[in-house]
């Protein structure tokens, strides 16, 4: 917003110094920080009002809800699949001994 670097703000203390004078320098950077605390409270005060009347609580934790459930449904179509490739992989395995029983048995007869 404003760009002041530090060269500027050293000239606006120096014409500070200058026009307030050493003795009234303190009392009026105390005032300016008072004043600077209360904006601050206001605008914090504010902000809060605005969020209670918008509902910003129950959004958050809708938000909230709604990652949580995504996340419960990834997991869940990971765990399904891995259940589908290990149900796969028991089926192969299944055949794959009954034919070498059924082998054996064959070889024996």
């Amino acid at each position: 917003m404003f760009d002041v670097g530090f060269s500027e703000l050293l000239v606006i203390a120096v014409i500070t110094l200058i026009v307030m004078g050493p003795e009234r320098l303190p009392e009026t950077v105390r005032t300016i920080s008072l004043w600077i605390g209360r904006l601050k409270q206001m605008m914090s005060s504010a902000r809060r009002e605005l969020e209670s009347e918008v509902g910003m609580g129950e959004i958050h934790r809708q938000l909230h809800n709604e990652k949580i459930l995504r996340d419960l449904e990834n997991s869940k179509t990971k765990f399904e699949d891995s259940m589908r490739d290990s149900t796969a992989e028991l089926k192969n395995t299944a055949s794959e001994i009954k034919d070498k029983l059924d082998s054996s048995t064959v070889d024996k007869s």
